[in-house]
């Protein structure tokens, strides 16, 4: 491995540094982005049967916001009618919204550096690639070539285009991976708080 990245020059050394990040990120995104951490299968059905009858306590709610995601945006509606027992029925849909915009845009922390490697990986590539042609060019002149430099031109620009491609094409799959989970957790808390709106304008009806 240290040939190789004798080899490549010193333009591979940023790829390498994209490379880490993009581990980095990558593993983080897996475990932050579980189903379990974000939206519990029957966390829903849970949280409704609990208030079926009565608001939970602030410690249960409390509880249910260090939960999930999820948890986070059903604790903000029922933090907003135990606040406000008058609490209209627009109101309420407003905690929920912003709670799930706040939700979301945690989501989808560190996609846009995950992207953006992906974005810059075949770049810093390509610009090896014309840091190795310059080799090879500089390698020509009128009394001869230099094998030597003409070598090292060639595996500068082969490596570092070939580095470029393998970090950026996975870190493009991921990157539309983790898009589509959040996508797909969007749409799992706006539903979520569809139902909640329901059963909690229950509560604020008699108290009127």
């Amino acid at each position: 491995m240290f040939s190789i990245i004798q080899a490549a020059g010193w333009p591979i050394w940023p790829l390498i540094a994209c490379s880490i990040i993009a581990v980095a990120l990558v593993i983080e995104r897996l475990s932050s982005l579980r189903a379990v951490r974000v939206s519990p299968p029957r966390l829903l059905d849970e949280v409704i049967s609990v208030s079926s009858k009565h608001l939970p306590a602030p410690e249960v709610v409390n509880k249910l916001a260090a939960n999930s995601a999820m948890g986070g945006v059903l604790a903000t509606g029922l933090r907003s009618v135990i606040g406000e027992p008058r609490m209209t029925e627009e109101g309420l849909r407003i905690a929920f919204d912003t709670a799930g915009r706040g939700a979301v845009h945690r989501l989808e922390r560190y996609l846009n550096t995950l992207g953006t490697i992906a974005s810059a990986a075949p770049l810093l590539g390509l610009l090896g690639t014309v840091i190795g042609m310059i080799e090879i060019f500089g390698s020509q002149s009128p009394t001869g070539g230099n094998p030597e430099q003409l070598a090292r031109g060639i595996s500068i620009a082969l490596y570092n285009t070939a580095f470029g491609l393998m970090i950026a094409i996975p870190a493009l799959m991921f990157y539309r991976y983790f898009r589509g989970r959040v996508d797909e957790y969007a749409i799992e808390l706006e539903q979520a708080a569809e139902r909640m709106v329901p059963h909690l304008m229950r509560f604020t009806a008699q108290a009127k």
